[in-house]
Order: C-alpha cells, then structure tokens, then sequence
C-alpha cells in the first residue's frame, strides 16, 4: 500500500492545483458585475450570477483526478492489479464534489429527483474526458469557412468552444429558450437576459490570443496576413456564438454587444498576452477595463434595441478598432 499513498499523495497536489486553476474566475465580466451589484445593495444579483458560474463549473470539478496522470506513465508504474484497483476505488473520493453529492444523499431536504440530477452530472463530468472522442478532440469536425482564413477560423472557433465562458452563455441561453417555449418572455425582459448571456461570454474578447500559447503571437506575425485579418479571423467565430446565443432573446442587441465587447477586447488582446487555460473562465485585463467593456456593451446593446440602425455606427467603431489594433499588432517585435 505504500506505492498506492505515495500516488495519493500525488494526486492529492494535482487535484488541488487544479480545482485552483479552476476556481480563477474573479478577473471574469460576470464576476465583476456581481460584486458591483453586491456593493450597490443588491445581493440577489451577486447570487444569481455566482449560482450561474457555479453551475457551469459543475461539471469540470466532477472530473475523473486520474486523468492527470498520464495514461502512458500510468502503465509503465510497477503497480500491481490489486493496487490499482485500490486507486480505482480510492481516487474518486479526493474530488470534493464526490463528498458533495454523498452529503445530497443523505440529507433528508434533498429530494430524490434534484440527488439524481446532481447525481448524473457528476457522472457526465467524471467520464466525458476518459471518452475516446475526447481523446482525440471534441472540435475536430468544425465546419469549413469560405476563404483563406478558413483554417485560422475553424482553430479559433475550436478555441472559443473549449472555454467555460461559452459554456456559461449557452446555459444562460439555454435558460431563456425553455422560458420562451413554456411562454412568452416579456418583452421588457428581452434585453436584460440579452445582456447577461453577452456579459458570460464577453470576457473571452480581452483574451482573444490567451489559448494559443506563449509563441502563439511570434506564429501569427510569421503568417503572410495582415494584422486586421487574424484579428478577423479570431472575431469571425465569437460574432457567430454570440449572435447563436442571443437568438432566443434579441439577436440584434446581442450582435451589438458582441461588436462592442471586440472593439474594447481589441486593444487588450493585442497589448497584453495573457495565457489563459482550456476549460477555465477568462480571467480580463483589469477590473478597470472589464468595467469599461460592460458599460459599452450595455448602452450598445440598448441603442441598439431601441434604434436597430444604430448597428451601423457600431459595425463602423468595430471596423476602426479592428483596422487600428492590426497595425498596433503588426509593429510589435518580433
């Protein structure tokens, strides 16, 4: 058994290493809007949104904490078939939603249906990485895009799809077109739910080159493209998700929040080189700038709602930042 402690105590640093890296979303839009709601006097606010992060980080802290080991590694180990069915047995119980979901089974307020559902999640975030899809990339079918930027396109939406920041937006949506399909949604509500889904996604635009590691600028500035282009290329698949998003509640405000969030995520993403991390909330430059992409996409969006020719001006602002960030993003050194 001494073998199977010392691989414990292992995993043990991995796992806290990782629900760390996990837990790193205090630099996220959403985050910073429910503290200020917070400090406004609003807690209900600070609840509902932190009750929406915590929904979405469900699933990556149900992960499997054998997954951080190597599976290559894993099999050269002199471990017999009896410790490493001990491991098997033992490991799932460093994952403090594992303790979570047996406290549900015994508290008696804890209905069986909500045990079952919290439950099967767990299980989903357990076992989807050990997937052989997985495995291989769950993104490798992407659809192809006309022109030559297809390639950095399809990379890029590869990208935005392997964050939680997405994945917070989708649920949100997901959110609103099952009120829709259990009734109408009022119409004064339309641009609020428009605005929260664009704010779960918005930080992704002050870290538009955070996934593509730390030689991933000198790569681009090597590419015969011209800076505007990668530029495009890295908004193409982030106007598309947040305009998909905000179907259910109005596309046309959200596509003006998307215009908004890019034209601020510009400068950020091009100036700072932030490393960010797969399957993690992005963490934004400064709480300063956070604050100043929302306030932009809040009166954008609600320009916008009001006066639908007002995506004109926003498309133009948005074209501006995308031309003047490339030439800043093309006189970097090398």
């Amino acid at each position: 058994m001494a073998r199977v402690r010392a691989v414990l105590a292992a995993l043990i640093t991995a796992v806290r290493r990782d629900l760390k890296s996990v837990g790193s979303f205090s630099g996220n839009n959403l985050f910073v809007v429910g503290t200020v709601f917070l400090f406004l006097g609003d807690p209900r606010a600070f609840i509902a949104l932190t009750a929406v992060i915590g929904l979405v980080l469900f699933i990556p802290l149900s992960a499997d904490p054998l997954r951080v080991l190597p599976p290559d590694r894993m099999a050269i180990w002199p471990l017999s078939t009896v410790e490493r069915g001990w491991l098997r047995i033992l490991s799932p119980w460093l994952n403090p939603v594992a303790w979570l979901i047996a406290a549900l089974a015994v508290w008696k307020h804890v209905t069986m249906g909500l045990w079952a559902l919290a439950a099967g999640v767990f299980a989903i975030g357990f076992l989807l990485p050990s997937l052989p899809a997985s495995r291989k990339g769950m993104w490798r079918r992407v659809p192809d895009f006309p022109g030559p930027l297809n390639q950095l396109i399809r990379k890029n939406l590869r990208e935005t799809l392997s964050t939680l920041d997405f994945w917070c937006s989708a649920a949100v949506s997901i959110f609103s077109l099952g009120f829709r399909a259990a009734g109408p949604i009022p119409a004064e509500a339309l641009l609020p739910m428009t605005i929260i889904t664009m704010l779960a996604i918005s930080t992704y635009a002050q870290t538009l080159f955070g996934l593509d590691g730390a030689g991933g600028m000198t790569r681009y500035r090597l590419l015969p493209v011209a800076g505007w282009q990668i530029l495009a290329a890295k908004d193409v698949p982030f106007l598309l998700l947040s305009v998909l998003m905000t179907l259910p509640l109005a596309p046309a405000a959200g596509l003006a929040a998307a215009l908004a969030a890019l034209t601020i995520g510009h400068h950020a993403s091009v100036t700072h080189h932030s490393n960010q991390m797969r399957w993690r909330f992005s963490s934004g430059l400064s709480f300063g700038t956070s604050i100043f992409q929302v306030v932009a996409m809040t009166a954008t969006a609600a320009a916008v709602h009001a006066i639908p020719l007002v995506i004109v001006l926003c498309a133009g602002v948005y074209a501006w930042s995308t031309w003047w960030s490339g030439r800043v993003m093309e006189q970097q050194p090398l």
